[in-house]
């Protein structure tokens, strides 16, 4: 990044010695992997079973691809400039303030949302032992009397953790990955060793017994997109690392390879580990005791007693790790928000060390909100998988403008194929969207209007030096959205009446399935890339965002 600062093909940026650059390369590894390996991998194996069968296998594959499509784009981004909040701050160099706004707004709440989901994993699996934390509700769990108080709780000891530095929490993780790590191997091992029945994979209505595009609902619905979002830790800290060029790229590719596998593996282990005589009901009726916790509800079935009291005690660990983790994410985010310009300033402040403290206390506040609209594990995935798959998707148009602004900016990790894989990052986050259904894009679209009353309000009243909207450059964001929620709406991608509600989103009411949304999507993402890149900011003006927009993250050489 040592190219003059006044030529409008490249950009300098100024530093920011405010924060900690105290996370490692296997550090910022295990931010990714301890944020994938969350609760998703103790309830996903069962729901997934449930929308698409063994079938579901193959959810996770495809699940996996897609993701690593889009961290691909976000390792080349993270390289060139490490900064903390990337997700939101890129953005902002190639498009302005409205569309760093609109993908920073509903990062932040997909991001606040999922600490809150962690603390119901952890809940849920403590129901069988603790049954006045939740009441079951129409196969729900919800929270309920002193749980509420437990859910507090846990939220106020995340905040804490966050608020003493990223070196205590990097050295927390750490010692808390190595051990679920462990326990889903173990887990694994013992299922195949016990019980494997390969019949299961064919003999119970087929491999793919709801229809091939259960494989593809099953993404969003059940689990495993979620799973997977964790990857994005890899970018966050991105500005805390201590030699990002090596380190970033390792972790965000890293951290779904590994998962990838062990959540294939764990699958397999699921499908084929079920005594066939719980299948009779077909798929879609999968159940058996203790399902609350599916994972040691297996493990009892199977009478590995022992393991289902792993799995209880893991139940605390690996949520609570995910939940830390994304507790320190989301007050990242706001602090980007706050260093675009785009939020109040107070929220930039750091505690001696290096922590935005107010971000802390910002997230723990809303967190806790959170558990109102959404009081149970299953209400959050679809929410979370589409907010986050719309503020991933502009990461994807961002490398590409970035390469018609500024073409000479040293890129120590450069994807091949020119827009190759950018298009295919932003077709995946499309439709990830559209899997997620109307129901829950509703929602997600009700989010979004209210963080555009909060940007409205804050330019017209706000007192602090404000940049401009650059509402042309960022238009290609509503008018994107809008179109994939219309998709969403006339779309029908749900596998059919007999699935169980609880799991299965619904979808629109439309003639628009699974295989023809795929290629609208397609031509839409086509049409909306080369849109963007048509209403980009002038180089100039996205070499002087990121000149004045530091890098919270010493410079390279370059």
């Amino acid at each position: 990044m040592g190219t003059p600062a006044a030529s409008p093909t490249s950009a300098t940026v100024q530093l920011d010695h405010g924060v900690r650059r105290d996370v490692n390369k296997i550090s910022l590894l295990f931010t990714g992997v301890g944020a994938i390996i969350g609760s998703g991998w103790l309830f996903g194996a069962l729901y997934a079973s449930q929308i698409a069968g063994p079938a579901a296998i193959l959810s996770w594959v495809i699940g996996a691809i897609m993701i690593m499509l889009i961290g691909f784009v976000y390792a080349e981004l993270s390289v060139m400039f490490p900064v903390v909040g990337g997700i939101i701050r890129f953005p902002h160099y190639s498009f302005g303030s409205f569309a760093s706004f609109s993908a920073g707004w509903i990062s932040w709440l997909a991001a606040a949302a999922v600490t809150p989901i962690e603390v119901l994993a952890t809940m849920q699996y403590a129901y069988p032992y603790a049954g006045w934390l939740m009441t079951p509700v129409e196969g729900e769990y919800l929270v309920s009397g002193y749980g509420w108080l437990i859910a507090i709780a846990l939220m106020a000891l995340y905040s804490t953790i966050n608020a003493l530095g990223v070196g205590v929490f990097a050295r927390l993780n750490n010692i808390l990955v190595w051990w679920k790590l462990a326990v889903i191997v173990l887990v694994v091992i013992v299922f195949f060793a016990v019980s494997f029945n390969p019949g299961n994979l064919t003999e119970f209505g087929g491999f793919a017994p709801e229809g091939l595009g259960t494989i593809f609902t099953a993404i969003p619905a059940a689990g495993v997109a979620f799973s997977f979002l964790g990857f994005r830790n890899g970018v966050e800290f991105a500005g805390e690392t201590n030699d990002p060029q090596r380190n970033v790229p390792f972790a965000l590719i890293g951290s779904v390879i590994i998962t990838a596998v062990i959540y294939v593996l764990l699958q397999i282990a699921f499908v084929t580990g079920l005594p066939q005589d719980v299948l009779g009901q077909g798929w879609h009726q999968l159940t058996f005791a203790e399902s609350a916790g599916p994972l040691a509800g297996l493990s009892l079935l199977l009478g590995v007693v022992w393991l289902a009291w792993l799995l209880r005690v893991d139940a605390i660990i690996s949520p609570a790790d995910t939940g830390l983790i994304y507790a320190g994410v989301t007050t990242r985010l706001s602090y980007a928000n706050a260093r675009n310009d785009n939020a109040p300033q107070v929220l930039t402040r750091l505690n001696r060390r290096g922590v935005p403290w107010v971000s802390v206390l910002l997230m723990f506040v809303v967190g806790c909100f959170f558990f109102l609209p959404f009081p149970a594990w299953s209400k959050f995935i679809g929410f979370i998988t589409s907010a986050f798959a719309v503020s991933f998707a502009p990461g994807c148009l961002v490398i590409g403008a970035l390469r018609r602004q500024l073409p000479d900016q040293h890129r120590p990790f450069r994807l091949p194929g020119g827009d190759t894989i950018p298009l295919l990052a932003f077709f995946s986050s499309s439709l990830l969207v559209f899997w997620s259904g109307w129901s829950i894009n509703e929602k997600m679209l009700i989010g979004l209007l209210v963080g555009y009353v909060v940007f409205a309000a804050y330019n017209l009243f706000g007192k602090h030096a404000k940049p401009p909207i650059d509402f042309r450059s960022g238009s290609w964001f509503p008018v994107w959205l809008l179109g994939i929620l219309a998709l969403s709406y006339f779309g029908e991608v749900t596998p059919n009446e007999t699935a169980d509600p609880a799991l299965v989103l619904p979808g629109g009411d439309g003639p628009i399935g699974v295989g023809l949304g795929a290629l609208v999507i397609a031509g839409w993402s086509v049409l909306i890339y080369y849109y963007s890149m048509a209403v980009r900011l002038p180089s100039r003006r996205a070499a002087a965002y990121i000149e004045k927009t530091p890098t919270d993250a010493p410079t390279t050489a370059g």
